[in-house]
């Protein structure tokens, strides 16, 4: 592979000064002085042109690259006017940073969802030798490569990590399978990486992967981060209501772990300050009539009872 050395230059204006001078009196001289000097003048003249042709002027964060005949001689980096041989090719690249945002792609998560996704990627020339020699276009490489890499990434994670929910759901039918006795108590699985969940993460590894992608191109990348992420439209609506089905759930089982506690509490306040004797019949159609009015979504309707508690 082709390597950047840094290449010196000469100030740029004093030759500049000095080439304008010479032209001037050369000028002069092929105007009022006699033929044989007139030659001279004018072969001076074109030498002076010839040196001209070696000026370049060189920005901040930009370079030349600099090639005699084909061949790489090295890169001109230091700004201002700079002189060079006047048969080197300059070829101006810029080391400025740079941001490119990638088209929407369509593309289907770990799970098989087809989903929208893009990125924006923010990237720098660091190597001009091999930003210019070992790709055709650098800059398209770019783009390209950043794609393919956020395409790869995008295949290999869900959405979205449904694994609290499907741990509720689970919890809930094992309860039920046991008769309502007691509930299934396991430890909540930690949560999986996804696309939407863990930006940070995956940011760094679609940073890592893009970055993997561009080394030979002499490019750094400095960030990669996902800027849109959506499920695609035929399946948007139906996940819509997953979410949502997925947050009454886990919204009604805080709930019912809350009215349960209360319901406790309640039971065991009555028997320790001895207010009611309850046999288990009464408790449960007590604890029954707590829970309806704990968790359920309206208010409830009062009903006087005029009798004893067993009638």
């Amino acid at each position: 592979m082709i390597r950047e050395t840094e290449t010196r230059t000469l100030n740029g204006l004093p030759i500049l000064l000095g080439s304008l001078a010479v032209m001037l009196v050369s000028v002069a001289g092929v105007a009022l002085a006699p033929p044989p000097v007139k030659v001279a003048g004018v072969i001076v003249l074109i030498v002076c042109i010839f040196l001209l042709a070696g000026l370049m002027n060189i920005a901040p964060n930009e370079a030349r690259v600099l090639q005699l005949f084909g061949k790489y001689v090295g890169t001109a980096k230091e700004p201002g006017l700079r002189w060079a041989n006047p048969f080197y090719t300059k070829r101006k690249i810029s080391q400025r940073v740079r941001n490119f945002e990638s088209t929407k792609l369509k593309v289907n998560d770990h799970d098989g969802s087809p989903i929208e996704i893009a990125a924006v990627v923010v990237w720098r020339v660091v190597d001009t030798a091999e930003a210019l020699f070992e790709v055709d276009d650098y800059e398209n490489y770019v783009h390209v490569q950043s794609e393919a890499a956020l395409r790869n990434l995008a295949t290999r994670y869900p959405y979205d990590d449904h694994t609290e929910v499907n741990y509720v759901i689970a919890t809930a039918n094992a309860a039920g399978a046991a008769g309502g006795t007691q509930a299934a108590e396991a430890q909540v699985p930690s949560p999986k990486m996804s696309l939407r969940g863990s930006t940070q993460e995956i940011a760094e590894q679609l940073k890592t992967e893009v970055r993997d992608r561009l080394a030979k191109a002499g490019v750094e990348v400095i960030e990669a981060r996902i800027s849109h992420l959506a499920y695609a439209s035929e399946i948007a609506g139906a996940m819509l209501r997953r979410q949502q089905a997925g947050a009454i759930i886990a919204a009604r089982q805080k709930i019912v772990e809350g009215a349960v506690g209360m319901v406790e509490m309640a039971l065991d306040l009555l028997s320790k300050k001895g207010v009611v004797e309850l046999d288990n019949d009464r408790k449960a159609a007590m604890v029954s009539n707590l829970l309806v009015v704990l968790c359920g979504e309206h208010d409830a309707q009062p009903v006087v009872n005029t009798g004893t508690i067993y009638q």
